[in-house]
């Protein structure tokens, strides 16, 4: 398989996806904004249609259209809790439409649009590696400057504010990151499916670790195993690599749900085996007492 230059490209670029993902969609979990990756992929996907318009690069293009969206969506939020379920929606149905109207409009094909939908092992070239790999650097430089307000913000919004963290700012960073997660993962996973690989591996994880850190370690493993191994199955099977990835991600959540629910049961049993072998008798009770 690696015996081919597209392929070698397509898994340094499931690779970036499968460690970056996680670790943006760790913080979105944490605030329940598990959904704002799907929102800023259907606005990506209007930049992919207005570079096919405008015959421009579709990750550069798409990318500036993903961090406007980014930036309204939380100037809503903050005037609104309301308003921003709203303008998420409008996200969703307004980005995939303009997308789709753009790249009809282009006259591209429909097999064009759906490369970027569910993702291409051979759309990735040379010149998006590099990109990606730089918007990947410069994603785990914020979170790592960034990543303790972020975490603030995620468990108590007003105490955050009270000791000095800038929320607003904050919120609309960790937005753009998401915004660029979606575009580094548009190729491989696909804009429709890239939030997946944010969020499933992050739950996964969830289901083994009890702190954050350990959660995002752990997410972050989970992402490149799926990741990869989907891009591998995606390849054997001639199918896109996208819900390759996707199913395998669930896969991880099936098997970690699995071993929760035999420790959850170990324990029960443990602990019922321990309440049983307590001597409740008003004898030993009394005789206890006497002795005290």
């Amino acid at each position: 398989m690696l015996a081919y230059e597209f392929m070698q490209r397509a898994l340094v670029a499931a690779l970036i996806v499968g460690l970056i993902a996680p670790l943006v969609g760790v913080h979105l979990v944490q605030r329940r904004l598990a959904l704002l990756g799907d929102g800023m992929g259907h606005v990506a996907l209007t930049g992919v249609g207005l570079a096919m318009l405008l015959g421009t690069a579709p990750v550069g293009t798409a990318l500036a259209v993903a961090l406007g969206g980014a930036i309204v969506i939380e100037f809503v939020r903050a005037r609104s809790r309301a308003a921003a379920d709203v303008a998420l929606a409008l996200l969703f149905y307004g980005g995939i439409a303009g997308g789709v109207l753009l790249g009809s409009l282009s006259g591209g094909s429909a097999a064009s649009l759906n490369a970027f939908l569910f993702g291409s092992i051979a759309t990735v070239s040379g010149s998006d590696v590099v990109l990606l790999m730089a918007t990947a650097a410069v994603t785990a430089l914020a979170l790592w400057l960034f990543g303790a307000e972020m975490l603030a913000v995620a468990i108590d919004p007003d105490a955050a504010a009270i000791n000095g963290v800038r929320v607003r700012a904050i919120s609309t960073l960790l937005s753009m990151l998401s915004a660029v997660t979606v575009v580094i993962g548009m190729r491989t996973v696909g804009l429709l499916l890239v939030s997946a690989i944010m969020i499933v591996p992050v739950a996964a994880a969830q289901q083994l670790t009890k702190s954050f850190r350990a959660t995002a370690a752990l997410a972050v493993s989970l992402g490149v195993v799926s990741s990869s191994s989907g891009l591998v199955t995606g390849y054997y099977a001639d199918v896109p690599p996208g819900p390759a990835i996707v199913l395998c991600a669930l896969g991880t959540f099936t098997v970690a749900a699995v071993v929760r629910a035999g420790r959850s049961r170990r324990a029960s049993h443990r602990d019922h085996g321990l309440t049983s072998n307590v001597d409740h008798s008003p004898t030993t009770a009394t005789h206890g007492q006497a002795q005290r």
